[in-house]
């Protein structure tokens, strides 16, 4: 189901319990507030409408003005009468996205739509999509600052054998490619700079037996331009400088770089990269005040006839926050190529400075091109959308369509993306609160783009009917108020719906109709029963109303001393969240922006998100992603799924559709793998068919990932069925005979064993050779009585 079909159901379901509502209990919402003018009714719900029809609810009727469209209509009030004022929306322009940058740039579109307006009612929402596209070929503008205080001097020397190939190296991603340098050291005014002796002024590496340039701020040596040669030929100009102190004055040429567009020449319609290569550590705002200099840093382009920043000695360095609103309003990619010595501290400042890469620059500068190479990829690989000036009464959520159409909730950002790729993104505009102006516009763009959406916000926050207010209208008893919108407002002093009633008239029989719950107090204490209606006080802390002044804007739950935590209204003692927030001082997140690790899994799948801070379950997780757990698998284990899902298309990722949302890395196919340093760890897994695949995991100085994978996995050779059988066959044979052999020979034996004692019994034998060894005598005797022998 899409968002905005959720959306849709919402509301509808909503307004089905309020007709539930209507009819079990008789009332809603919108009658439920007691609220007296039709602008108080249209800030109640969005369902709410207010009849202006002037005898509605008059002769005993207990309908109330402010009620559902559909309920007024049935208790009589005609439609002309209804004020309801409905959310709109109008897509304005919506030229089609390009699919390359050719012919006139103006042509050229990588976001749509352009222009849309909205007209909002409190407390409700409209959704739209932005769909942004990185078309190919689009033209670049890459102007080189480099800093050339004496350190750099090697710098400079290798910088000015590379140019060609800077320009084939990045003609390589498009065809409309402008160069230009300029170069900067630090203010020229003590102690930033050496002063004495006085021949220091002019030569500044005089003490230390060189000679080199006099001390600048920045100068703008080359305006971008579509001639290498003369890129290679101003480089080839330039020396060194010498300051006295560590840090430079970068951030002052950052600036200047960036808001002197005519100066320097960036185009409208092309990307913009501003290399920023130094080996020191930078000024920013109020270090100048050490050399006396006091004057914020105002924004603004300083460079004189000689392309020189004449400001450098009077405005003070500028402020993270200003380089990054001015960085914005021009579209400017910053690249900080800087040394390891400096790295980490050019990566907090990136940290604070969106849209800003980081990469290590080699000592002599000379892998200074494919770090531009590297950072122009990483930059064109993500769309963030910005946001400027959008009112604070309105509240903006986001949904994200990046890769294979996969929604990722509460994000503003597609990355791992390549030229040509569409994403879009689902966009919430809801009005929390009514501004003095009647409309507003704000912006939406992708960073460092051009393109934009421009948004308008008209605000139906008043009723059309307020328009035609009579004062002291004959209607309100002879001028007692102002007949606005079918009732009475009356003057002070007077009450009843046509401000019949003095307070002058007041009689103690009519405090029955002040009391809600028998025995309470008069007007729950917060009010004065006149003429047996309640008038309630004013309030320094907010608004009171309601029929027995049971009602306020201020007696709800805070927190950290903020009513609804500032994130909601609070109605009646209730807290109604504004979007993304719930609870009942709306004090928990619905965002899960700052549960996603750096992996963009929800607190690194070790937990779940409450509140937008991450719980950790898994045991020994922790830190505010759970990223941190000694006893849970390594990231060979998790990487794993990785090279499963992106490469071999596979795995559980797959089967759960979230394998571009949690593996951001990038995927390399090698023949071999090569250790790269002590950022990569070799890694290795058995998978589903026994195949051993080896990959490494490398994380490189800017913090992106990748993942080199192995083309052919080590798999088990199978199995030679003849020579399986064959050698089965002989493995019988074999076991047959010897089991004969065996046989043989345990026979053998036991023949040897009988007839050696057969010999040795024969030969123990010993008796006369005339009797028989046979022979037994006879056991019986008999005589033959009839024998007469001779």
């Amino acid at each position: 189901m899409t968002s905005a079909m959720s959306l849709k159901l919402r509301k509808e379901t909503y307004f089905l319990i309020l007709l539930v509502g209507v009819i079990v209990t008789g009332s809603n919402i919108c009658t439920s507030q007691g609220v007296a003018t039709c602008q108080q009714c249209l800030a109640v719900h969005p369902t709410c409408a207010w009849c202006s029809q002037e005898e509605f609810g008059m002769g005993g009727s207990t309908a109330s003005r402010c009620d559902l469209k559909q309920n007024l209509l049935n208790g009589g009030c005609s439609s002309a009468s209804v004020e309801f004022p409905s959310s709109t929306l109008t897509i304005q322009e919506n030229k089609p996205l390009s699919a390359k940058a050719s012919g006139a740039a103006d042509d050229v579109t990588q976001l749509r739509p352009q222009k849309l307006s909205i007209t909002l009612r409190p407390g409700d929402a409209k959704r739209f999509s932005v769909s942004v596209k990185q078309v190919e070929d689009y033209p670049v503008d890459l102007y080189y600052l480099m800093d050339l205080s004496y350190s750099m001097k090697d710098d400079l020397a290798r910088l000015r054998t590379l140019g060609n190939e800077l320009a084939t190296t990045m003609g390589k991603k498009t065809s409309k490619l402008r160069m230009g340098f300029g170069a900067f050291v630090d203010k020229t005014t003590s102690p930033y700079m050496y002063t004495y002796p006085p021949e220091a002024v002019e030569n500044p590496c005089v003490q230390i037996g060189d000679t080199c340039l006099a001390q600048f701020g920045f100068k703008n040596v080359l305006s971008l331009t579509e001639k290498v040669a003369r890129f290679t030929e101003e480089v080839g100009k330039q020396q060194v400088s010498r300051n006295r102190d560590a840090p430079e004055g970068g951030f002052d040429a950052v600036m200047q770089a960036v808001v002197c567009k005519e100066k320097i020449g960036w185009r409208a319609d092309a990307s913009h990269l501003l290399v920023f290569t130094t080996d020191a550590k930078t000024h920013i705002a109020l270090d100048g005040r050490i050399a006396g200099i006091v004057q914020p840093n105002d924004g603004l382009c300083h460079l004189d006839n000689d392309n020189v920043y004449n400001k450098s000695t009077v405005l003070d360095y500028p402020s993270l926050a200003l380089m990054t609103d001015k960085m914005s309003e021009n579209n400017i990619n910053l690249i900080f190529a800087v040394t390891s010595y400096v790295e980490p501290l050019y990566k907090a400042y990136s940290q604070l400075i969106p849209g800003t890469t980081v990469g290590t620059l080699s000592d002599d500068s000379g892998n200074v091109i494919q770090l531009i190479k590297e950072a122009y990829e990483k930059i064109r690989s993500k769309i963030e959308l910005e946001l400027l000036e959008v009112p604070e009464e309105l509240s903006l959520s986001f949904n994200a369509t990046c890769l294979n159409d996969e929604v990722i909730p509460g994000v503003k950002h597609c990355s791992g993306l390549k030229i040509g790729d569409t994403v879009s993104f689902s966009v919430e505009v809801q009005l929390r609160a009514c501004p003095k102006e009647k409309n507003r516009t704000f912006t939406i763009k992708p960073r460092g783009f051009k393109d934009s959406l421009e948004v308008t916000v008209d605000f139906a926050c008043s009723c059309d009917c307020e328009a035609k207010a009579v004062a002291n209208s004959s209607i309100c008893s002879g001028g007692n108020g102002t007949y606005e919108c079918g009732v009475c407002q009356c003057h002070q002093g007077r009450l009843g719906p046509r401000c019949e009633c003095s307070v002058e008239d007041y009689s103690p029989t009519d405090n029955v109709n002040c009391i809600e719950k028998p025995g309470g107090p008069l007007c729950s204490g917060r009010g004065d029963c006149l003429c047996g209606q309640c008038s309630c006080h004013a309030n320094e802390f907010g608004e009171v109303w309601g029929k027995y002044c049971q009602c306020d804007d201020f007696n709800c739950l805070r927190f950290k001393g903020a009513l609804c935590s500032d994130n909601g209204k609070c109605r009646c003692g209730k807290c109604h969240c504004d979007s993304n927030w719930k609870g009942p001082n709306c004090n928990c997140s619905t965002i899960t922006d700052t549960c996603t690790s750096s992996i963009g899994m929800l607190c690194s799948g070790r937990g779940y998100c409450e509140c937008g801070i991450c719980h950790c379950t898994e045991p020994g997780a922790y830190g505010a992603t759970c990223e941190k757990c000694p006893t849970c698998p390594d990231s060979c284990t998790i990487k794993r799924k990785c090279v499963e899902c992106k490469h071999f298309k596979r795995g559980q990722y797959i089967k759960d559709n979230t394998c571009s949302a949690v593996c951001k890395d990038e995927i390399k196919v090698v023949n071999e793998l090569v250790f790269h340093d002590k950022n990569a760890r070799n890694c290795s897994y058995k998978d589903e068919n026994d195949c051993i695949v080896p990959f490494q995991y490398y994380e490189d100085n800017s913090g992106s990932s990748i993942l080199f994978v192995v083309k052919e996995p080590e798999c088990p050779q199978g199995p030679d069925i003849l020579v399986v059988l064959l050698a089965v066959a002989g493995a019988i044979l074999l076991l047959g005979l010897v089991g004969l052999l065996i046989w043989k020979l345990l026979v053998t034996i036991h023949d040897r064993r009988e007839f050696a004692k057969f010999e040795e019994e024969r030969a123990k034998a010993k008796w006369d050779t005339g009797n028989n060894p046979l022979y037994k005598g006879a056991t019986s005797t008999f005589t033959n009585v009839a024998y007469r022998g001779n």
